[in-house]
């Protein structure tokens, strides 16, 4: 995906619906009298998350266990790795985890004891994915290179019969391919095209850090278990790719849940570079909620699950979503705007997996 087009949402907004939003949402928070951006119900999922993460890396240094439990700690580590990057991760990169820049500084930087790293994720992530929220050739998340196809306009091939039955081996190995090929190819290409934040580094610097992180990333996780483990290489390899295969399982289903759906739409700009609705409403017809009266889906996604309330307030933290989402779902409905939703988790998996049969059809 190498699309360098400028795109522009429509200005045309008669009925003013995201101004009466923002208003409405903002005024909650004013009259609660308290803060976007997280709290002590954040600060203590935070120190779980890094619990569920480490305290297994840890033991595995003192204790010996049988080598089903060994990999069933690894499972878990996935699990915490997951939950870190939902939680802590996505919430300080966005800025909306502390009012306080170097918290969330700290917090976005935890991103690297996951395998990624921090401008390649806001330039895809913040800038694209969330300014170009499924359109192709614009937003990464639904670009696959070709081995999955997520939208209408994406290239076919026969084995895309297949998708929705191999999709699910393929979803685990997102980290894995964040941190043996992703940074470095997005690297290469962020700065091939120029595209870059406020507060980002020069190219060399960003190519520095990417090293000395992968490096860092590799030792801690990898050499010095081989080293100072009485493990079998072999054994620490597939305890990391077990971890890292349950992370990236869940964290894609997660993501795909929210936009590759039967509910939403997919788009490609028209050669003018202009889109027909606006900003806001494009959200809207792209974007699906999930299971958002489960607490512990709340609980663990990080808000996930609330995606159209993520969309338009990132800078809000996930805490605060359950308590602002019927403002939002009120506000659509007297506007006559849609609400895509699913009530369970089963629902929305179901969706997804008639969506990527559909895509997988060749006569479309």
């Amino acid at each position: 995906m190498k699309s360098t087009q400028s795109l522009r949402f429509s200005r045309e907004d008669p009925k003013k619906f995201f101004k009466t939003l923002n208003f409405r949402v903002n005024d909650y928070f004013k009259k609660k009298q308290i803060r976007k951006t997280g709290n002590w119900k954040l600060y203590l999922k935070t120190l779980i998350m890094f619990l569920i993460l480490f305290t297994p890396y840890i033991l595995f240094y003192f204790f010996d266990f049988g080598l089903w439990i060994k990999f069933f700690m690894c499972v878990l580590m996935g699990i915490g790795m997951a939950g870190v990057g939902m939680n802590v991760m996505h919430d300080g990169n966005h800025g909306s985890y502390s009012r306080h820049k170097w918290v969330n500084k700290i917090m976005g930087g935890s991103i690297y004891v996951l395998a990624g790293n921090v401008f390649n994720w806001k330039v895809q992530h913040n800038i694209l994915h969330h300014t170009y929220t499924n359109i192709h050739g614009h937003d990464e998340d639904i670009d696959t290179g070709g081995i999955l196809r997520f939208s209408q306009f994406s290239k076919w091939f026969p084995y895309h019969r297949f998708q929705q039955f191999y999709f699910i081996f393929l979803y685990g190995l997102l980290t894995l391919k964040w941190a043996v090929y992703d940074d470095f190819n997005q690297l290469k290409n962020y700065t091939s095209r120029n595209i870059t934040y406020t507060d980002s580094k020069s190219p060399s610097l960003q190519w520095i850090g990417l090293i000395i992180s992968k490096i860092s990333y590799f030792s801690f996780w990898l050499i010095l278990p081989i080293i100072f483990l009485k493990i079998k290489w072999w054994s620490i390899i597939l305890g990391f790719t077990l971890m890292h295969y349950t992370a990236g399982l869940i964290l894609s289903l997660v993501f795909q849940l929210a936009h590759v759906m039967e509910d939403s739409k997919m788009f490609k700009a028209h050669k003018t570079g202009t889109m027909k609705n606006t900003w806001a409403i494009h959200q809207l017809i792209t974007t699906v909620n999930f299971s958002t009266n489960n607490r512990l889906i709340n609980w663990f996604t990080g808000g996930l699950n609330h995606q159209i309330e993520h969309h338009f307030f990132p800078h809000i933290s996930h805490i605060h979503y359950s308590q602002i989402s019927p403002i939002v779902k009120k506000t659509t409905a007297e506007f006559n705007l849609p609400y895509n939703e699913h009530k369970t988790t089963r629902s929305a998996v179901l969706s997804h997996f008639k969506f990527l049969k559909k895509m997988g059809a060749k006569n479309l």
